[in-house]
């Protein structure tokens, strides 16, 4: 049958494609000789579309059930996709890894995989099916295999990383079906997109979409089994059930999977979703400890994407740095200033976390209260502190995926603080932080007001309810211009207020050039909760709220120039600011030392206080107090975090100046000295070319490139030049791009990049690193930041100093001196 298939010339379609109907005949007489009836095996074919990478061509269905999928390919092409050497082969493969139960078959052969894994060996057929026709024979194993892959059951993970391993790969096949049905412009999708981001997130690119639908639907069934709910095949089911307990994963679940159309198109993923998820038993895997989700949104995103936590700068924090961290609080409000002896039990203080991630500070403050309630009341008083802190607790967090996580969490430890489920539920949010508060985006009907209603919460939230204390470890991530949302000035008029203006240096201070470093996600956070906490507000009390701030982040804007205008801002709005360096060892420090071993910045610890005036006197600068954690081992910080006090030695006078840096007054005649930049009429950053290309150690090398990017097709050339992209767009250097102005000394190209079939600009000598000449060529068209000073002022007389000034050298030279144009990396 297969060989009068593929000799007919009337035959359409791909090779493949003439394989359905005699692999589907084989697949019933197999399914007979694994034990099974006909009609309890059946194989749902897929539309073949070759540009569909992650659905394979068959879903097969044991009593009903999904066992696992087949993909079928042109003979000859084998059954080994490891081996597969076309682009779209690899792409396809890369996906569909992920599946727990899938069968490679050429028509010769066939492979049975399980997670990647190979499970079975391949299973060769004895002649050729396009040629032997009934002279084809089985292998003895083919039996085998068939019954080992109808035989299937999900197998139940036995822990939490397992089960974050393997949701985290079923997760991202999901994102990928999402994707490539939003690229072929799959109407019931880009409908959804569109919902999700007048519902969410109104900025959300279509990739973001997709993450997002994934992780809310793959977090949404976990949390369905972790409630002991049983998933099925009725998604609509699992989400009425969710919404009981979690309105907006319940909402989010019923909004993203309701359709019937967009069920059909995702099939492969959402069937194996359930199929797998539905084996959990988290009654096991958990022990009824509710640290068991600790480190499983970690796990997940290394398995999912890895990529993701470095672009959104999420980093777990360690408990050991959250205890500490809410012990310093506490101590802050009982202390003079505050005066409440409560502490953080005292009913009018209200807790925020503005990134809580998995919530490991809600549950830190949640511990804390509990223990203190205990040690001074009895342990009769706890569940009714904890019950009632519920009611003061705010978290914000943009992803899904770690806010069901965090729910969780929460939901887990007030069950082992009180002995019963919580009567109120904590003020958890899924929003944009940093997103404008006054936009509600307009009425939601139906299911999706579940959805709406949060977002109107949390815009309230921002605008209207006093916060005490926000508490947490923001997300880093540098030269991030454009993330900052509202607080940076996302889409304002133009001249319209943004709170980030208040810490921009003003230009009679000459740190421009510097100003570039407040660009950053943790930045962003500071100035919100900063602004939140100490600033008047509505229902704030004339001239300024009252509360702490106190977050651990990267360490530049402890002594950055960039960063002395919001530095004489806290030191103008506060009483008092603490400052812990938990990296004494410097920049790049060993990963043994480090308190976040993927982060290779200087991190610290800074708590920020400011309370009520009872005077009229005018409030002085806030004292500013640093010390260090020990040099050496993680865990030995980590044990001195546990026995910080702030009535406690060793912490350290900073200036009082209102700009200097929160670091200790210097002491000897090192304090008698004048900072390096107030040496010199300039002060500024080295070239930044942007491309790689344009810098070689030698000259010819640069004219050769010329004329390679030259001569290549137009289609070819700005993959050549590497042009600078902002947003996913051109940005200002390209291969189209005409500028009209020349470096200096350097003669006018009017002409694109690409028209231009003139020699290149003559290279010159390049201070490419330290005591590492190189030669660079000087047209404006190819580098991205000249910094047109430096070449306004070059001559052969011109020499520079060149030093670090974000952070400080650990060895060799604090400076170097050369006489060439400068790269920003040059020292």
């Amino acid at each position: 049958m297969a060989k009068a298939k593929l000799d007919n010339p009337s035959a359409t379609g791909e090779p493949e494609d003439q394989l359905r109907a005699p692999f589907e005949l084989l697949l019933s007489r197999l399914a007979v000789l694994a034990g099974f009836k006909v009609t309890n095996v059946v194989a749902v074919g897929e539309t073949s579309l070759s540009e569909i990478r992650t659905r394979p061509d068959y879903a097969v269905t044991v009593h009903g059930a999904l066992a696992g999928f087949v993909e079928l390919k042109a003979p000859g092409k084998g059954a080994d996709p490891r081996k597969f050497k076309g682009a779209h082969d690899k792409a396809q493969w890369a996906k569909l890894s992920s599946l727990p139960n899938l069968i490679f078959c050429d028509g010769n052969s066939f492979s049975l995989w399980r997670n990647g894994e190979l499970s079975h060996p391949i299973v060769r057929l004895d002649g050729d099916i396009e040629t032997s026709g009934d002279e084809l024979l089985p292998d003895k194993g083919l039996v085998e295999l068939f019954e080992l892959f109808l035989r299937w059951q999900p197998k139940p993970p036995s822990s939490a990383k397992e089960l974050a391993e393997v949701s985290a790969r079923l997760c991202r096949l999901l994102r990928d079906e999402v994707t490539e049905a939003l690229g072929r412009k799959f109407e019931a999708l880009t409908s959804l997109a569109t919902d999700w981001r007048g519902l969410l997130f109104p900025h959300a690119s279509d990739k973001q979409f997709a993450d997002g639908y994934a992780q809310a639907v793959t977090f949404g069934l976990l949390m369905a089994r972790a409630r002991g709910i049983t998933i099925g095949n009725d998604l609509h089911k699992v989400a009425d059930e969710l919404k009981d307990s979690a309105s907006l994963i319940g909402a989010a679940l019923q909004l993203l999977t309701d359709s019937k159309e967009t069920r059909q198109e995702l099939q492969t993923a959402l069937q194996t979703l359930e199929r797998v998820l539905d084996a959990v038993n988290w009654a096991k895997i958990s022990k009824g400890k509710s640290d068991a989700w600790l480190y499983f949104y970690e796990d997940f995103l290394e398995t999912y994407d890895n990529d993701l936590r470095k672009a959104t700068g999420s980093y777990y924090t360690p408990p050991q740095v959250v205890t500490a961290m809410v012990s310093l609080v506490d101590q802050a409000l009982r202390g003079p200033g505050f005066d409440l002896p409560r502490g953080l039990g005292t009913e009018s203080v209200t807790v925020a976390d503005p990134a809580t991630g998995t919530g490991t500070y809600l549950l830190g403050v949640l511990r804390h209260l509990a223990q203190q309630v205990e040690n001074d009341e009895g342990a009769g008083a706890v569940p009714g502190a904890v019950e009632a802190a519920l009611r003061r607790l705010i978290a914000f967090e943009l992803q899904l995926g770690p806010f069901a996580v965090a729910q969780l969490r929460v939901l887990a430890e007030v069950q082992t603080l009180t002995g019963a489920p919580p009567r109120t539920a904590p003020q958890m949010y899924v929003t944009d932080t940093l997103g404008n508060p006054n936009d509600d985006g307009g009425a939601f009907p139906g299911f999706t007001a579940a959805i709406g209603q949060q977002r109107k919460a949390a815009n309230r939230v921002k605008r209207e309810q006093p916060i005490t204390v926000i508490i947490g470890n923001p997300p880093y991530k540098d030269k991030a211009k454009g993330l900052g949302g509202w607080v940076e000035g996302d889409e304002r008029a133009k001249g319209a207020y943004a709170p980030l203006d208040d810490w921009q240096p003003p230009k009679a201070w000459g740190l421009g050039v510097h100003s570039k470093h407040l660009r950053n996600l943790y930045i962003y956070f500071w100035r919100w909760a900063a602004r939140k906490v100490f600033e008047e507000l509505p229902g704030q009390q004339p001239g300024g709220g009252s509360g702490i701030v106190s977050f651990i982040t990267a360490a530049g804007f402890l002594s950055g120039p960039g960063f002395e205008r919001m530095r004489q801002s806290l030191r103008q709005t506060c009483h008092q600011i603490w400052v812990i360096d938990c990296s004494p060892e410097g920049y790049q420090p060993e990963v043994s030392t480090r308190i976040f071993q993927g982060v290779q910045q200087p991190i610290c610890i800074v708590m920020a206080t400011r309370w009520r005036e009872t005077g009229q006197a005018e409030k002085p600068l806030a004292q500013v107090r640093w010390r260090a954690l020990p040099a050496g081992h993680r865990k030995d910080k980590l044990a001195a975090l546990q026995q910080l006090r702030l009535d406690g030695p060793d912490w350290q006078q900073c200036p009082q100046d209102d700009r200097a840096p929160f670091l200790p007054t210097a002491a000897g005649a090192w304090a008698d000295f004048v900072s390096l930049e107030k040496l010199f009429d300039y002060d500024g950053s080295g070239v930044m070319p942007g491309r790689t290309w344009v810098i070689a150690p030698d000259a010819d090398s640069l004219v050769r490139r010329w004329k390679v990017l030259q001569a290549a097709k137009p289609e070819d050339k700005e993959r050549l030049f590497h042009p600078h992209m902002r947003g996913g767009k051109l940005g200002d250097k390209h291969v189209g791009k005409i500028v009209e102005k020349p470096l200096a000394g350097m003669p006018p190209k009017l002409v694109s990049v690409a028209d231009d079939n003139s020699a290149p600009l003559t290279p010159i000598r390049y201070g490419y690193r330290s005591f590492d000449r190189q030669w660079i060529l000087p047209d404006s068209r190819l580098i991205n930041q000249a910094n047109p000073k430096l070449w306004l002022w070059r001559s052969d007389k011109q020499i520079s100093f060149t030093a670090l000034m974000v952070k400080s050298p650990t060895n060799g030279p604090a400076l170097t001196i050369t006489s060439a144009i400068s790269d920003l990396g040059q020292h």
